[in-house]
C-alpha cells in the first residue's frame, strides 16, 4: 500500500509541475534564438527541465526512461566538452580529434578498458541499470546531434581545438574504468624502490601501515628488479588530460586526498531530525568533477551530485533516505613480475610452464594522418605495462576494477532508491569500485555506515609489494560484500568517515593497510561528541573547520627544542611556539608551519631513510611518521636520537623561515597562509577561475592538498552538501566553480566565490521551492522525426 501511495504522490507532483508553464528562456543556450521548447529524439513524453538560480537542473518526467534520457541530454547541454574529453580519453580516441601526438596516451588508455563478457558486466549491477544507461546515452547523443547540426552552439573548446563531439554507445559508460580511484599499485612500486636501497626501515618511513604490519617480500621477488618507471604507462592511461596550447601532457600522480561524511541521529540535533553532511575531496577543476541534478518521475525523486558522464546520483537524497560517501582504502591492485623465456620474450613462466602473452592489435584513428596500429599485450592477470628485455622481465597489473561490475559509481544507480538502511546495505553489497564508505540517514531517524568494495582474497601475500606472476600469488576470488562490517544506529548518535582506518578491532578481513591519517576523523568526532543540539549550519561550519591537531602535536615538541645560535632558527621557533594549529587563510603561524612541514621537514625526514630517487617520487611525507619520529626520536634515529632530531628541526626551520621571508616579507606578523596557498580552478585548456586565498592543510577537516613549494591547492572539497533529513528544502550545497562547463554561462563560475568564502546555497527539492527560484524552463518534447 505504501508503494501505491508513493506512486500516486509522485504522480500528483509531476502533474502539478507540468501544469505550470512559465515562459522563461534558457540563458545558456547558444542557438541563434533561445527556445523554451526543444524536440529531443527518443523521448516518449514531454519532460520539463527547470533550472534554478544556482544552475541546478530539476528534471520532471512522466516515466523513468525519459528522466534518464533527459539527464543525459542536459548533462551534454551543460558539460559537453567535459563529457566528450572524458569519453575520448577513456576509450583511447584522443588522436582521432587531436592528432598523432596522442597515440601513446590512447594506447595506454586502451589497456585499461573493460574487455570481459558484456552480459556478465550488465548483470553485475542492479536491475534496470542497462536500461537507464542506454536512455542516458540516447539523451547525450540527442544533444550531440543537435549541436553538430547547429555548430554556432558548440562550446568554445571545440572551436579552439578544431574538432566536433562524437556519439556514444551505452557500453562506453561501463567499459571506461580508468577515471575511478584505485589503490595501491603506486605505493607498491615506491615500496619496492625504497626496500631495494634501504630495506625495511625505508619502507617504514614511507607510510604508517594500519593495522601495524611489516611488509613481507614475496618469495621470488627481488625489490631491485622493479624499475622506477614501471608504472609510467599506467599513469599515462589513468591521468586526466590537459592541454598546453594544443599539446597534450599527462598530469603527474597527485598527493593523497580524502573526503568527509557523517550522519547525526535525531538525538544529536536541535531539530529532532537527522543531518547528513558530505564533502568529497577531489581535484579542483573547471568545470567541477561533480554535477548536481534533480531527477523526478513516478517512483523516483532523487537529488544530489554525481559525475556528469554517469546516470543517477551518487551523493544526495531520494525524499526518504540520504547518502554520502568517502574513499574506503581497500587494496584492489597488484603489480605482477613475469620471468620471460630466454629465447622467446612472448612467453612467461606460469605454474612451471612457459605460456604465451595475448597480443591484441588495434587501429587508432588519427586526425590529419593515417591510422596507427598499436599492440596491446595482456597476461592472464591483465595488461602488460613494461618489458625489460635486458633482464628477461615483464611487468603487468592485476586489478579488481577489470572485473565485471566495477564501472566506477554505477552501483549507486541502484542504491540511490533505497528506502531503509537494511535495503541500502543490501544494495551496497554489489558495490565494487571505487571502494567507498557509504554514510546513510533517513526520515525514520535511522543512520548507518557500510563500506562497499570488491576486495581480493590474498592468501599468500599482503599486497604491499609486487609479486611474481608465476602462479604462486593468485587471488582466491573475492570477498562477498556482506563480509564487510557495518554500523547501524550506534549509541553515540552519529557515524562518521574521513578515509581513516575504519575496520573494527578483531575483524577477520584485511582489506588493505594504507589509510589516510585519522586527524580529520578525530576532529569530526570531537566536535560531534560535544553537543546534542547540532544544527545544519553548524555542520556546514564543521566542513570548513581548519583546526590541525597534528600541527598542535608538532608545536608541542618544538617547545622543548633549543634555538641554537642562528637568529633565523630562533625567530622561527618563537613564531611557531605561538601557533595554535588553526590553518586559516589569515594565520601567520600556518604561513610558516605548512611550508616548513611540507617543503622542508617532511623531505628531510624522508632523506634520512629513503634513497633520493625514490623520495623524489613520494608526493608527501606521511605526517604520522614524521610526528612519531619527533616524539620518539630514539626509536627512529638511534641512541642519540634527540640530538639528531633537534638538528633536523633547526636546519629545516632555518630554511623554511628564509623561504617564507623571501616570499612574504621580513615582518612575520604580517605573514598570512592565504597569501601563499591559493585555489585555482583550471580547465584542460589552461583557462582558470581564481585564484582564491586558501586555508586548510592535508589533515584539517577542510582538507587542502597543495603543491609542495608552489602552494597551489590541488584538491579539496569542491563539492559540499548538508542535508536536513526530512526538511529537504533546508538543505544546502556548493559545487565550485559552478554547474556549467560553458565559460559564457552565468553558472560557469558563480559558485566559486561562495565556496571560497565558506558559504553554501539552497539545495531545493519541493516543486514549490523550485518554482519560487526558477531561472529558466525548457520543455523537452518527443521529436516528430529524426535519429533517436
Amino acid at each position: 500500500m505504501r508503494i501505491v501511495a508513493l506512486r500516486r504522490t509522485v504522480a500528483a507532483i509531476v502533474a502539478a509541475v507540468f501544469s505550470v508553464t512559465p515562459a522563461v528562456s534558457d540563458p545558456a543556450a547558444r542557438a541563434t534564438a533561445d527556445a523554451s521548447t526543444r524536440e529531443v529524439p527518443g523521448l516518449r513524453e514531454p519532460v520539463r527541465l527547470v533550472v534554478d538560480r544556482w544552475g541546478v537542473p530539476h528534471l520532471y518526467a512522466r516515466n523513468t526512461d525519459d528522466v534518464f534520457l533527459a539527464q543525459g541530454y542536459n548533462a551534454a547541454r551543460d558539460r559537453l566538452f567535459q563529457l566528450d574529453l572524458w569519453r575520448r580519453r577513456g576509450l583511447g580516441l584522443l588522436s582521432e580529434a587531436f592528432g598523432p601526438r596522442y597515440v601513446d596516451k590512447d594506447r595506454a588508455s586502451r589497456l585499461f578498458l573493460y574487455r570481459g563478457d558484456m552480459q556478465r558486466e550488465w548483470a553485475a549491477y542492479g536491475p534496470g541499470t542497462r536500461r537507464s544507461v542506454t536512455a542516458f546515452v540516447r539523451g547525450v547523443n540527442a544533444y550531440v546531434d543537435w549541436v553538430n547540426a547547429h555548430p554556432e552552439a558548440l562550446p568554445p573548446e571545440f572551436r579552439r581545438l578544431g574538432h566536433r563531439p562524437d556519439r556514444w554507445q551505452p557500453e562506453d559508460v561501463v567499459r571506461i574504468r580508468s577515471h575511478g580511484l584505485a589503490l595501491n599499485a603506486y605505493p607498491e612500486a615506491l615500496r619496492a624502490g625504497a626496500m631495494c636501497a634501504g630495506g625495511q626501515s625505508a619502507a617504514r618511513a614511507l607510510v604508517r601501515l594500519e593495522p601495524a604490519h611489516e611488509p613481507r617480500v614475496p618469495d621470488g621477488l627481488d625489490p631491485c628488479d622493479v624499475p622506477a618507471d614501471v608504472l609510467d604507462t599506467y599513469l599515462l592511461g589513468i591521468t586526466p588530460v590537459t592541454f598546453d596550447g594544443v599539446a597534450i601532457k599527462s598530469a603527474p600522480p597527485s598527493a593523497p586526498g580524502g573526503s568527509n561524511a557523517w550522519a547525526l541521529a535525531p538525538s544529536r540535533t536541535a531539530t529532532g531530525r537527522p543531518i547528513l553532511a558530505g564533502d568529497p575531496h577531489r581535484s579542483t577543476t573547471a568545470p567541477a568533477l561533480r554535477y548536481v541534478a534533480h531527477l523526478s518521475a513516478p517512483g523516483l525523486d532523487v537529488i544530489g551530485a554525481g559525475e556528469p558522464a554517469l546516470p543517477g546520483i551518487s551523493m544526495g537524497h531520494n525524499g526518504r533516505a540520504a547518502f554520502g560517501l568517502t574513499v574506503f582504502a581497500a587494496d584492489q591492485e597488484d603489480i605482477q613480475v613475469y620471468r620471460l623465456h630466454p629465447d622467446d620474450p612472448g612467453r612467461y613462466l606460469y605454474r612451471d610452464r612457459w605460456v604465451p602473452f595475448t597480443t591484441v592489435r588495434e587501429e587508432v584513428p588519427v586526425a590529419g594522418s593515417t591510422p596507427r596500429q598499436v599492440d596491446l599485450t595482456f597476461s592472464r592477470h591483465g595488461p602488460v605495462l613494461k618489458v625489460d628485455a635486458a633482464r628477461n622481465l615483464a611487468f603487468g597489473l592485476r586489478t579488481a576494477w577489470s572485473e565485471p561490475g566495477t564501472a566506477p559509481y554505477l552501483t549507486g544507480l541502484d542504491a540511490m532508491t533505497a528506502r531503509s538502511f537494511p535495503e541500502f546495505a543490501a544494495r551496497i553489497r554489489r558495490w565494487a569500485a571505487p571502494p567507498e564508505n557509504l554514510i546513510y540517514a533517513d526520515t525514520s531517524g535511522a543512520i548507518g555506515w557500510v563500506p562497499g568494495a570488491l576486495v581480493p582474497r590474498r592468501t599468500q601475500h599482503d599486497g604491499l609489494l609486487p609479486v611474481p606472476g608465476d602462479g604462486r600469488y593468485e587471488w582466491d576470488g573475492f570477498h562477498d560484500g556482506a563480509e564487510l562490517p557495518r554500523v547501524s544506529n550506534p549509541k553515540s548518535g552519529f557515524v562518521a568517515s574521513a578515509n581513516e582506518f575504519s575496520m573494527p578491532a578483531g575483524h577477520p578481513l584485511r582489506v588493505g593497510y594504507e589509510w589516510e591519517p585519522a586527524a580529520r576523523k578525530e576532529r569530526i568526532v570531537d566536535v560531534l561528541s560535544g553537543s546534542t543540539r547540532h544544527t545544519p549550519a553548524e555542520m556546514a561550519r564543521l566542513q570548513r573547520d581548519q583546526v590541525d591537531e597534528y600541527a598542535r602535536r608538532i608545536v608541542a615538541v618544538l617547545r622543548g627544542i633549543p634555538a641554537g645560535d642562528d637568529p633565523d632558527t630562533a625567530a622561527a621557533l618563537r613564531h611557531l611556539r605561538d601557533y595554535d594549529g588553526t590553518a586559516s587563510a589569515d594565520s601567520a603561524g600556518a604561513a610558516l608551519f605548512e611550508p616548513w612541514l611540507s617543503n622542508h621537514l617532511g623531505p628531510a625526514f624522508l632523506a634520512k631513510f629513503v634513497a633520493p630517487a625514490v623520495a623524489a617520487r613520494v608526493p608527501r611525507a606521511d605526517v604520522r611518521q614524521v610526528i612519531d619520529a619527533l616524539e620518539r626520536p630514539d626509536q627512529w634515529f638511534g641512541p642519540d636520537g634527540a640530538t639528531v632530531r633537534d638538528q633536523l628541526v633547526q636546519q629545516t626551520l632555518r630554511a623554511a623561515y628564509a623561504e617564507v621571508r623571501g616570499r612574504l616579507g621580513a615582518d612575520p606578523a604580517a605573514w598570512r597562509w592565504g597569501n601563499l596557498q591559493n585555489a585555482l580552478f583550471s580547465n584542460p585548456l589552461g583557462d582558470t577561475v581564481g585564484p582564491f586565498p586558501r586555508g586548510g592543510s592535508v589533515t584539517t577537516v577542510d582538507a587542502s592538498t597543495y603543491i609542495r613549494g608552489a602552494y597551489r591547492s590541488l584538491s579539496g572539497a569542491a563539492y559540499r552538501m548538508v542535508l536536513d533529513v526530512g526538511a529537504w528544502d533546508e538543505s544546502t550545497f556548493v559545487s565550485a566553480p559552478g554547474q556549467s562547463g560553458d565559460p559564457a554561462s552565468p553558472h560557469y563560475a558563480d559558485l566559486a566565490a561562495p565556496w571560497s568564502s565558506g558559504t553554501q546555497v539552497p539545495l531545493l527539492y519541493s516543486p514549490a521551492a523550485v518554482a519560487r527560484n526558477t531561472e529558466s524552463v525548457i520543455t523537452l518534447v518527443p521529436a516528430a522525426s529524426g535519429r533517436g
